[in-house]
């Protein structure tokens, strides 16, 4: 049996939490963290000690490895995604109990912060007080920071491993697509970040704020090979047209409405033959729920028309598999105590449902 680097194993002790306990509630939903508790542990008390001894089988577990990030700090329309990780949860257990996956936990978050770059020594020192019981700890605060500080070490640890990331507002996908970016250049891979979206999540900033869930894929360009590595799929709303956001930035877009004209197989084509042109090694896959239509998407805090069919979103993600493995993935944006629909249980279980599917077919295909 493998060993847990020590070191490693203390920051995901101390950064980490168990999995369902990122969002920090009293008596909110316990309930349902007791639940999930229950399905993992076989138990729904006492099980920060189970958990903390489960690290222990990371280095001989799955090459899929669930990581919940409960933070929707970055997001700005309707809150809520910091609910997203319990829920998809508890959907994977129940509809897909023979997943391949190891679950590392949560991130601790505190649902005020953001990133550690945005605190003064004041707030840093408190927030370390409160979170490990140590002002001089060297350990970040942020979900953001803590998420790139945790991961970092991960892949440098379990370079063959493959995060999928549970959110969470798509803020959070900069943490976990950076450092994997990293990681595989490090590797000597050429890796390409498919991005299904409503929006370009292209901003420079937001209200003054550079990283949120409007503009993370603009931060991580320059971790890429090259910025038209960066290939987002269902993008429909934007004040501007899709030559600038291509112009400007360099990415590859598949708009919505190009994909209903030109039909699903012409646009796969195209996908699959812009990354055999860039000599593409792997792929990682970061999946804003709103990329699916609002009538099966609902409970996210951006719902958009005119998306993507679950089965469209499917056949393009089947297809390159087929061609290029991928090695991490992410799911974000579900907030499912939203609903735009007005159809209250039943859009949350659509959404859901949709989620499940296409995070359990990502988490097979990290898996391998």
């Amino acid at each position: 049996m493998s060993q847990l680097p020590e070191q490693l194993k203390d920051k995901l002790t101390q950064c980490l939490c168990p999995p369902g306990n990122g969002v920090f509630t009293v008596n909110t939903a316990k309930e349902r963290k007791a639940q999930l508790h229950q399905t993992i542990f076989g138990q729904a008390t006492g099980i920060d000690d189970l958990w903390k001894s489960s690290l222990n089988r990371l280095p001989d577990a799955s090459n899929a490895v669930i990581l919940g990030i409960a933070s929707d700090c970055g997001g700005g329309i309707l809150r809520g995604a910091n609910w997203g990780p319990l829920f998809i949860r508890s959907t994977l257990l129940e509809n897909y109990p023979d997943l391949n996956t190891f679950d590392l936990g949560d991130v601790r978050v505190i649902p005020h912060l953001l990133s550690d770059k945005y605190l003064n020594e004041a707030t840093l020192s408190n927030c370390r007080k409160a979170l490990y019981q140590n002002v001089q700890s060297n350990y970040c605060v942020s979900p953001l920071s803590i998420t790139e500080d945790v991961l970092h070490d991960f892949y440098a640890a379990f370079p063959e491993k493959g995060i999928f990331g549970l959110g969470g507002d798509h803020s959070v996908s900069y943490p976990l697509t950076k450092t994997y970016l990293q990681a595989k250049k490090e590797q000597g891979k050429r890796v390409s970040i498919i991005h299904f979206d409503a929006h370009t999540d292209l901003l420079i900033e937001r209200l003054g704020i550079d990283l949120c869930f409007g503009s993370w894929c603009t931060h991580i360009l320059n971790d890429l090979p090259a910025p038209e590595h960066l290939i987002q799929i269902g993008i429909r709303s934007s004040g501007k047209p899709k030559s600038h956001w291509e112009n400007t930035f360099g990415v590859k877009q598949h708009w919505a409405h190009e994909i209903k004209e030109a039909g699903i197989e012409k646009v796969i084509s195209n996908i699959l033959a812009q990354l055999a042109e860039q000599n593409i090694d792997e792929l990682y896959v970061s999946f804003d729920i709103d990329a699916i239509d609002d009538s099966y998407a609902s409970a996210t805090g951006t719902p958009e028309p005119d998306g993507l069919m679950p089965q469209e979103a499917m056949q393009i993600l089947q297809a390159i598999a087929e061609k290029y493995p991928i090695t991490a993935a992410d799911m974000m944006e579900i907030a499912p105590f939203t609903d735009s629909s007005g159809l209250g249980v039943i859009s949350q279980e659509k959404t859901l449902k949709v989620a499940g599917e296409i995070s359990a077919f990502l988490i097979n295909e990290i898996s391998k």
